[in-house]
């Protein structure tokens, strides 16, 4: 998981995207599996639209794969009523924005795939250093105490 430091960062980050872009709806990262790291998205259920990512995502991939055309990068969906931009954030999360119909699509790329970018940057940090920072198991078996002193002869 993410330690709270860095989900605040990534917040941050959110929040920024929405004032540099205006016509944003809402804006959240997500874990590839579907877990909301972060999100600014009012009146929307973010945990649903990251589970409905992470399904996006696994069909992404494998059409990318099968095509041969290379590891995810972006996906894009229009609906009636506007934009949905997924962006890959890092090596473990993904950047989802929900923007107007109004909106300028290569302005929502450009933002979405900086945006992306640093998140990336941010997640795949805290994921290395929560790695690092995880002592190694002990096998199991019986604990034997470190030897005490020495004994000595006076």
């Amino acid at each position: 998981m993410v330690p709270e430091a860095e989900v605040q960062d990534v917040l941050v980050e959110l929040q920024r995207l929405r004032a540099r872009v205006p016509l944003l709806a809402g804006a959240l990262a997500a874990s590839t599996d579907g877990l909301v790291l972060a999100q600014d998205t009012p009146g929307v259920e973010a945990e649903g639209v990251a589970a409905l990512t992470a399904a996006a995502l696994g069909v992404a991939l494998r059409l990318a794969e099968a095509t041969g055309r290379g590891g995810f990068r972006e996906l894009l969906v229009r609906g009636e009523a506007g934009y949905i931009a997924t962006y890959a954030a890092g090596s473990s999360a993904v950047l989802t924005l929900l923007a107007e119909d109004r909106i300028n699509v290569g302005r929502l790329h450009l933002e979405g795939r900086r945006a992306g970018t640093r998140i990336g940057e941010l997640v795949d940090a805290a994921l290395e250093r929560t790695v690092q920072a995880t002592p190694t198991p002990r096998p199991p078996g019986p604990r034997v105490s470190p030897p005490g002193p020495l004994p000595h002869r006076t």
